[in-house]
């Protein structure tokens, strides 16, 4: 009989490291397979996963026919097993138990029928068998393993040894262990990943361009990191690093949930207050109409005062969706400011109000100072909003990521106005990929989408002054990632 000896116990301990270390299910399940093949010195091996019409195939291995299917080796075809006794895999999930078989063809118990159709279809010869189920630490069977043939020193076929049953009964519980955690990873990222849908859901209910700008982020961030991948750029990021910086992406703007939409979709300088203006000199020419009835204004003056206020309309209407207003611009501004009519009842009235004066005079944008502040506190949001979850440990930095994205490397950005040394590189690219998508949307209330070129001017004008990264900006500006082919 063959005993478990200190080298087994080394080997098993050393896959229990290497199982709870592995990331890639695909490579973990076959891990499981050829660690227990090894150990128990077999030439074939099934690893069957448990769904519910039954056991379906998940690995194959017949190392003496170079036989490897499923996972990266290629789908495996076959029907899952029934959840029927007859079959000796069944009988061991449905029992839990390990049933182990000197020779399938002379058998009793079990239909063992598919084992030799697929032998003859192979020219294999399955003989001794052991089965055992995968159960995890709280009992919950998650697949079964069935190793097959196991040899002698002399490469001969022989029954599988009591010993070596339980020591791959330990194995399979390792393994069973090992997929449920990765199975609980996978649910935690589904749930994140849910969540995150369902903010993005939230915004894009309030306003669709602001879902589509985090989208837009998203894809090119995503194209940017495989690109760092192909062209074997050192700045790389894992699996991990990946998810948490396209979390942060995903997640960035989600404090503007509380920002007014008056703000946010504000497309004009005066917003619906133009129409008060429109109102207002409508007024002024109805006033300077009875005033020429009465004979306080001739024909000529009345129309003169007509073209003049026509005149002021459009240029108002000008300035009010223009995306730069000149000195002289802001000068007129300031005069029609001080310009008053006189009502009905002899009370005098600006032309324009101050705060109509104060959207008017606004130099670039349609927001005012108060304004911009409000849009502005949507990093501060962000980060509030974004504490109160409690991120697994390998999604630390979403916060902090996230709420960053407005921070210049010259301190001049905001909310906390931290300079290059404390912005991360995942940060600087966040950023990079905030402006460059404000820049080119095409789908912006306030303003038309900007040429690529001239955005991409306009991000290395941001290096120049010392707000952006120039490196990362120039792997940016190399990867294309805002086109479909990168």
């Amino acid at each position: 009989m063959r005993q478990v000896n200190t080298k087994d116990m080394e080997r098993f301990l050393e896959m229990c490291r290497a199982l709870s270390a592995e990331r890639d299910r695909e490579a973990l399940l076959s891990n499981i397979l050829d660690t227990a093949m090894d150990m128990a010195v077999c030439d074939a091996g099934t690893l069957y996963l448990l769904e519910d019409d039954g056991l379906h195939f998940c690995r194959m291995v017949t190392r003496s026919q170079h036989v490897r299917q499923g996972g990266h080796d290629g789908e495996i075809t076959l029907p899952p097993v029934p959840k029927e006794e007859q079959y000796v895999a069944s009988w061991v999930a449905m029992h839990n138990d390990a049933i182990n078989v000197a020779d399938v063809r002379t058998d009793t118990h079990f239909d063992f029928t598919g084992s030799v159709k697929y032998d003859e279809m192979t020219g294999y010869r399955t003989k001794s068998m052991l089965v055992v189920p995968m159960t995890n630490d709280k009992g919950e069977l998650i697949g079964v393993m069935q190793l097959i043939n196991a040899l002698n020193e002399k490469g001969e076929i022989v029954p599988f040894d009591p010993e070596v049953e339980l020591l791959v009964s330990a194995i399979s519980s390792q393994a069973a262990i090992s997929i449920t955690n990765m199975q609980y990873n996978q649910q935690i990222n589904l749930l994140l990943d849910s969540l995150i849908g369902a903010l993005s859901q939230a915004i894009d209910e309030r306003t669709p361009y602001n879902a589509n700008h985090t989208r837009n982020m998203v894809k090119y961030g995503a194209r940017f990191l495989d690109w760092l991948e192909a062209t074997g750029n050192a700045w790389k990021f894992d699996e991990d690093r990946r998810r948490t910086f396209l979390m942060s992406v995903w997640l960035h703007d989600v404090g503007k949930l509380v920002v007014p939409l008056e703000v946010m979709d504000k497309e004009s300088r005066l917003g619906p207050a133009i129409t008060d203006v429109e109102n207002r000199l409508r007024v002024i020419g109805l006033l300077d109409r009875v005033a020429a009835l009465e004979g306080k204004m001739t024909q000529a003056e009345l129309a003169e005062k007509d073209a003049e206020r026509a005149e002021t309309m459009e240029f108002i209407r000008r300035i009010n969706t223009a995306g730069f207003l000149p000195d002289d611009d802001l000068a007129r501004v300031d005069e029609l400011a001080e310009r008053t009519y006189i009502d009905e009842n002899g009370e005098k009235h600006p032309w324009i109000t101050q705060t109509e004066h104060d959207c008017l005079s606004i130099r670039k944008g349609t927001l005012t100072a108060e304004e911009r502040g409000i849009i502005e506190s949507h990093v501060v949001v962000t980060g509030k909003i974004l504490e109160k979850v409690s991120f697994p440990k390998s999604y630390a930095m979403v916060p902090t990521w996230a709420a960053s994205h407005h921070e210049y490397l010259n301190g001049k950005g905001y909310p906390k106005h931290i300079s290059d040394g404390e912005i991360s590189p995942e940060v600087r690219l966040l950023t990079i990929l905030d402006v460059f998508d404000a820049l080119t949307a095409n789908d912006r209330p306030y303003k038309p989408p900007m040429p690529t070129d001239k955005a991409l001017a306009i991000l290395h004008s941001m290096v120049e002054e010392g707000s952006l990264d120039g490196d990362i900006l120039s792997l940016y500006e190399q990867s294309k990632a805002w086109e479909e082919k990168a």
